[in-house]
């Protein structure tokens, strides 16, 4: 190994081919997110009955699930990178079984009783999960693969981001018109369930192309530094081999040393997961506020096009204010502007009323950084760990990402469901007509309001911690080879 430092070379730049085909997953991640996190606790409590706080534990035991195997499939995903040179096999395998899974958790009839449907749910939900993390997991890996430019990295997850929006809008609003379609719910979900999880698995496995780009272009460690002298030698075998050679402990071992040796990550991570938390408190109650703050079910479509729609125009905004001010100020202008609009909602408590849009859009705006910001963080962080500490773990390090991203997301539904029990919500079946109490309209409200604003102000104390600029980027890539 040279002790002279590698001259400076221009950042690769990407090409629209890659670019449009890395984004193209945003609709599986995406649909993913939005339609369960929108409607599942909902289809349980008022589609089959499910008292409101088992509704939250089902979600909640699916989403823990996630924590649990994200860890595995980013150890595995890092062996599979090494042994066969792509992530491609795990996204491929998640693209192909996700579809079905998710189609059978919304096929559950009322009629076989909130019970039968609740251990139902929860199974086929868990199938859907695990899917989902065998493409999650390597996909959010790919960039710091994919390009080692400071600035290219925020160009290609803007054009993700603006993906995504446009995913959250597609399924947010689309999922519920399809629900509708049959004018019957229970046949309503199945077809919702049909199509998007079609429409998410094609998705991903146009997605799934990018990872054989990353495997030809990366500027990443290559296979044989992906891994330090206490982890799988490069000839491991696949996900159970590599179990059977390096044990349960140690695959979570090498993610909390991940965590140990990156402070930038730990700071990032921890402002992320109080960031989904707060987005999926809204999100899981958007679909209640709909229909009981606003009267009318269809209202959840409108709430999601003043959510999105200002965040397709906003996020090349955000790309070009971070290039501007940096990537971790713009992301803290965001979270601040979130908390301001998400707050203002509280005044439905007295006065409810279609102004709701209004903050729902400068929510929207702020949105948009939210997830194109971070996201472009992350290559940074998983590239400066690799170029100084020389450990070039991706799987690794996106696979306790996916996790913290899944608790935030799984507890925010968790919490909804908490705020609606304590407040006497009245769970139903299908086309079974009730009366909400005013407390749990109130709870609704605040669920969807000063929850996730409280939230997001919590988030900004792990952001100020966060000290990974751009010349750090710029000084690791001269580091000695």
């Amino acid at each position: 190994m040279s002790n002279e430092a590698r001259p400076e070379r221009a950042p690769s730049r990407l090409s629209p081919r890659t670019i449009a085909t890395y984004a193209a997953g945003s609709v599986g991640t995406g649909g993913y997110a939005t339609l369960p996190g929108l409607v599942l606790t909902y289809f349980l409590t008022d589609n089959l009955g499910v008292a409101a706080l088992a509704a939250g534990l089902i979600v909640t035991v699916a989403k823990v699930w996630d924590v649990v195997i994200d860890p595995l499939i980013g150890a595995a995903s890092d062996r599979q990178l090494a042994r066969t040179g792509s992530r491609r096999g795990f996204m491929i395998t998640g693209a192909v079984t996700l579809p079905v899974f998710f189609a059978l958790t919304f096929a559950v009839p009322p009629s076989w009783g909130p019970a039968a449907g609740a251990i139902c749910v929860l199974l086929a939900f868990l199938g859907t999960a695990t899917a989902f993390s065998l493409f999650q997991v390597p996909y959010v890996a790919l960039p710091a693969e994919l390009t080692d430019g400071y600035d290219e990295r925020t160009r290609l997850l803007g054009w993700r981001v603006i993906v995504l929006t446009a995913a959250i809008l597609l399924f947010g609003a689309g999922g519920p018109m399809l629900r509708r379609a049959t004018g019957d719910p229970v046949t309503g979900y199945l077809l919702m369930g049909i199509v998007a999880g079609l429409a998410i698995g094609v998705g991903m496995l146009i997605a799934a192309r990018t990872a054989r780009a990353s495997a030809l272009a990366s500027p990443t460690p290559t296979p044989a530094r992906l891994h330090s002298a206490d982890e799988t030698p490069r000839n491991a075998g696949d996900l159970g081999r590599g179990m059977q050679s390096r044990g349960l402990r140690e695959q979570y071992l090498s993610g909390f040393r991940a965590l140990r040796r990156s402070a930038p990550f730990r700071a990032l991570l921890g402002t992320f997961v109080l960031q989904a938390l707060a987005t999926g408190t809204m999100l899981a109650g958007a679909q209640y506020v709909a229909r009981w703050v606003l009267g009318d079910e269809a209202a959840v479509e409108i709430l999601f096009v003043a959510l999105v729609a200002p965040a397709l125009i906003a996020t090349p905004a955000w790309t070009a204010l971070s290039r501007r001010t940096g990537k971790e100020r713009a992301f803290l202008g965001a979270s601040i502007l979130f908390l301001v609009a998400s707050a203002t909602i509280v005044t439905a408590v007295w006065m409810p009323g279609v102004w709701i849009y209004a903050s729902v859009a400068v929510a929207g705006i702020a949105y948009a950084g939210l997830q194109s910001l971070p996201m472009a963080m992350l290559p940074d962080v998983i590239s400066h760990d690799a170029r100084t500490g020389g450990s070039g773990q991706a799987g690794t390090f996106t696979g306790i990402w996916t996790a913290g991203e899944t608790v935030g997301f799984a507890l925010g539904a968790t919490a909804v469901s908490l705020m609606l029990a304590a407040t006497g919500y009245i769970s139903t079946v299908a086309g079974v007509q009730t009366i909400q109490p005013d407390a749990a309209v109130t709870g609704i409200v605040l669920s969807f309001s000063i929850l996730p604003a409280a939230l997001m102000a919590l988030s900004v104390l792990p952001l100020s911690r966060y000290r990974l600029r751009r010349s750090d980027i710029d000084a690791a890539q001269t580091l000695p080879a």
